[in-house]
């Protein structure tokens, strides 16, 4: 390690003991922060040369043409540039990673109904699997050639990685630690995420992960074709829901280590190997918005409706991401965390719903009643578009019967879901590997009768009054 490995430009953020790093916070800021002082050039990015000796190297992520507003680039100032390696070798497929969810794709398959998943497995003590090494494919749309889909991963590792990093070319990779903190070191810096924080490593970032913890489970949403933004926020004015503020990214840490290093990149879903004799994270300063971030959920500022009826799910929405279709969706990020419900004379729980999005719901801390039994965190559940869901006939009856009284509700839990505009298709390892798969229980609606028939004289009573035929007329 660096002895001036210390970031020292302005942070708003102090280390804990569970998280010992430091942070500079905001959402889409651009950002600067050197380890050194005095290394990143004032008034040019690319001088002829830069201090010490070291080497610039540009990274852009979005199209170099691109709106201001959606302009992404950064600038890094590192010992060796990335262009110092020694070649790319093809690793063998690793067949629970999938990339192409086209229904061509004889690997993945349609559901038209509920699934739903038990919690994962962790990895045997008798192997050792890094976080790299224990990916696997649930569900997805697209591809990544096509710069338009997304797809969703779980992770289950028991290893940290040593002298090696990953980096995706793929996409976006928003990741939710279910058990076990993550320790990200970023070509930007270092990051500690924990159960309740999710944290964005963007497209063509390095990094690796260890466990300080021990075995880790947990989420991944990769989007291939845009990036996550917060959503407009309309009638609600300047903030609420996820704050700008609250977000985190790195501050500038850099390694001396010129020994071997094997950094693997995702193309196109496939993993290739690159060998070189120094670290991937040796940047002494950077500057730009083009950054990894995270974010603590626990910070999420609610809102809904203080009158009556259920509002729609945007309102939990913490990021989205463009599809190419204007006002469209490719992704939704919503979480469902603790809060108040006061809504009078109205059903509270979620109402029995056929939407036109995908929804993909997962479990990180707490109890999410009114779903299957096999609901919990590690788990997953997931629904097509327009395929009929709701709470099953217990939360149901409870709800229409209870006394409406201001109430907490899910108080200790953070579930979340990922919600889209695209229809996905599901991976081997979701239907046959895992071993984890479960159908929703269809029984749990078995008791939502036809209640309406036993107040047909009533009906009948109302439509004579009304002066219309009864339903018997109507009938014939």
């Amino acid at each position: 390690m660096a002895p001036g490995a210390t970031a020292l430009s302005a942070f708003a953020t102090k280390p804990t003991e569970k998280d010992p790093y430091q942070y500079q916070v905001g959402f889409g800021n651009r950002f600067a922060s050197e380890a050194i002082p005095g290394v990143l050039p004032q008034g040019q990015n690319s001088p002829q040369k830069v201090k010490y000796e070291l080497y610039a190297e540009g990274m852009t992520g979005s199209s170099f043409v691109a709106p201001r507003a959606e302009n992404l680039s950064a600038w890094l100032y590192r010992i060796r540039p990335s262009v110092a390696h020694q070649g790319f070798t093809k690793l063998p497929d690793n067949p629970d990673l999938e990339s192409n969810f086209l229904p061509m794709n004889p690997k993945v398959h349609v559901s038209p109904t509920q699934l739903a998943w038990h919690p994962f497995n962790l990895p045997p003590d008798s192997e050792q699997v890094d976080f790299v090494d224990g990916l696997h494919t649930l569900a997805g749309n697209g591809d990544p050639t096509l710069r338009e889909g997304l797809a969703i991963h779980i992770y289950t590792a028991n290893a940290s990685m040593d002298k090696k990093a990953f980096c995706n070319n793929d996409g976006d990779m928003l990741i939710l630690p279910q058990q076990g903190r993550l320790d990200v070191q970023t070509e930007f810096g270092k990051m500690m995420v924990r159960s309740g924080e999710l944290l964005v490593i963007q497209r063509g970032m390095k990094f690796k992960v260890i466990l300080p913890d021990g075995p880790s489970r947990g989420y991944i949403q990769e989007i291939f074709g845009s990036h996550y933004s917060l959503p407009e926020l309309g009638p609600l004015g300047s903030h609420g829901l996820a704050n700008a503020r609250d977000f985190e990214s790195p501050v500038a840490h850099f390694d001396i280590d010129q020994s071997p290093w094997q950094i693997i990149y995702k193309v196109c879903g496939q993993l290739f190997a690159c060998s070189q004799e120094h670290t991937p994270f040796d940047v002494v300063a950077w500057q730009g918005n083009y950054v990894p971030y995270k974010y603590a959920m626990e910070k999420f500022v609610n809102v809904g409706s203080i009158s009556k009826d259920h509002i729609d799910p945007s309102i939990f929405c913490v990021l989205t991401a463009k599809s190419k279709a204007p006002g469209v969706p490719l992704a939704d990020f919503l979480i469902f965390s603790p809060r108040w419900d006061v809504a009078l004379n109205t059903f509270r729980p979620p109402y029995y719903h056929r939407n036109s999005s995908t929804e993909f719901m997962g479990l990180l801390y707490g109890i999410y009643g009114g779903r299957s039994d096999g609901f919990q965190p590690g788990g997953a559940s997931y629904e097509t578009g327009f395929c009929p869901h709701g709470v099953s006939y217990e939360e149901w009856k409870k709800a229409s019967e209870m006394d409406l009284q201001p109430m907490r509700i899910h108080e200790g839990t953070i579930a979340f879901m990922f919600e889209s505009s695209m229809m996905f298709t599901m991976t081997d390892f979701a239907m046959k590997g895992s071993g984890k798969l479960h159908e929703h229980e269809p029984k749990m609606w078995d008791n939502l009768k036809a209640h309406f028939i036993s107040h047909l004289d009533e009906v009948n009573a109302d439509l004579k009054a009304a002066g219309l035929p009864d339903l018997n007329s109507r009938a014939n």
